[in-house]
């Protein structure tokens, strides 16, 4: 069997560090590991739909923003496919087949759709796009026949339905769908990044986000304006680093190699935890560290999305493109798909010479 990856973000909004941590980091290193046979890298403007349907510039702005964050990360047009949802109709007929398997009630079930409209504020209100979303992403995963979809930990209930609709389909029409597994961070502290509020998520609808486009001065401000442990009042008082955004962040980003450079009082993190815990480490010290760290991290990205938007034509090709590969691989699903359920009646040869003879029989 190929090893397919597929995985994607909606474009709400610039990607943000929560997302780098969470699947561009490990998207690139896939990437350029050799051990996978296609990577399908998709702009999920139709997903993102579901809950913008009456702001649609909102998403068509920020199409680009994304596209220029993913060649920014270093995902490569060369060995990745990058396109956009909303170019690949096949995907919209998947999803319509797919809702005869899935229940309102196993909709309802699922933790991820619960959460997400309870942070919407749709109550009883849901738009039925929204609510149906993780049929249209199993359509999204399966049409590419992927292996493994990378994702965060909130997502895993979405890939648990797909599964179930993979086994549902395959077992009623028969073996024509790849049943995906699920990748998550091998970091744990990018299972879920928090944001800069201290909300156990960042989100780029609560403002409480770093983006990876960020300027130095920006990432200044929000990095110094973090939350910390609340209790940390004075240096010499011990402090928490567990739920402490702060090192949460240090988790996530910080090498050995940052200490030599910017903290050298500290061979590693663990040093640095250990002091903060038995107290005479400020927060603002801890802050100035982590500031540095993420400016390491965020320059390069920074200065290759700098090049790129220099040629915003040349990036809209790259995503045409793409889209045009991922729609020939998207049709030839759809058509095993289409046969397995019998509805191929113009290209099954067989049935149209069966009846054929059945009818000309009767005629005799």
């Amino acid at each position: 069997m190929r090893k397919v990856i597929l995985t994607g973000d909606r474009p709400t909004g610039k990607l943000h560090v929560g997302h780098y941590v969470g699947s561009l980091r490990r998207r690139v290193e896939l990437q350029n590991s050799g051990e996978f046979d296609d990577i399908f890298i998709m702009i999920a403007d139709a997903q993102a739909l579901t809950d913008n349907a009456e702001n649609p510039d909102k998403v068509r702005e920020n199409v680009i923003e994304v596209a220029l964050d993913y060649l920014a990360v270093g995902l490569d047009p060369a060995k990745s496919t990058l396109f956009v949802q909303s170019q690949i109709p096949e995907l919209t007929e998947l999803s319509f087949y797919y809702m005869n398997l899935v229940t309102v009630s196993r909709l309802q079930r699922n933790p991820t759709v619960k959460s997400e409209i309870q942070m919407r504020n749709f109550e009883t209100s849901i738009p039925v796009g929204f609510f149906t979303y993780p049929i249209s992403q199993a359509a999204d995963i399966t049409a590419f026949k992927a292996t493994t979809v990378p994702v965060g930990e909130d997502q895993e209930p979405m890939i648990e339905q797909c599964r179930e609709i993979v086994r549902k389909f395959n077992s009623v029409y028969g073996e024509a769908l790849v049943e995906p597994n699920i990748l998550l961070p091998d970091n744990k502290a990018c299972l879920r990044l928090p944001g800069t509020d201290g909300t156990a998520k960042m989100s780029k609808s609560l403002g409480n986000c770093i983006y990876l486009s960020e300027s130095p001065e920006m990432i200044k401000k929000k990095v110094m304006g973090m939350f910390t442990d609340p209790n940390h009042l004075r240096v010499e008082d011990p402090g928490e680093v567990e739920n402490n955004p702060v090192f949460i962040y240090l988790d996530a980003f910080a090498k050995d190699e940052h200490f030599a450079e910017f903290a050298p009082d500290y061979a590693n993190l663990d040093e640095m935890k250990a002091h903060y815990k038995r107290g005479g480490l400020g927060d603002v010290k801890v802050k100035k560290f982590l500031n540095n760290v993420l400016q390491s991290e965020l320059e390069p990205i920074r200065k290759r999305r700098e090049e790129f938007q220099k040629d915003i034509p040349y990036v809209y090709d790259v995503i045409k493109k793409g889209s045009e590969v991922a729609e020939a691989v998207a049709a030839k699903t759809l058509s095993d798909v289409k046969k397995a359920m019998r509805i191929d009646y113009f290209s099954d040869e067989e049935l149209i010479a069966m009846q054929s003879a059945k009818y000309q029989v009767t005629e005799d």
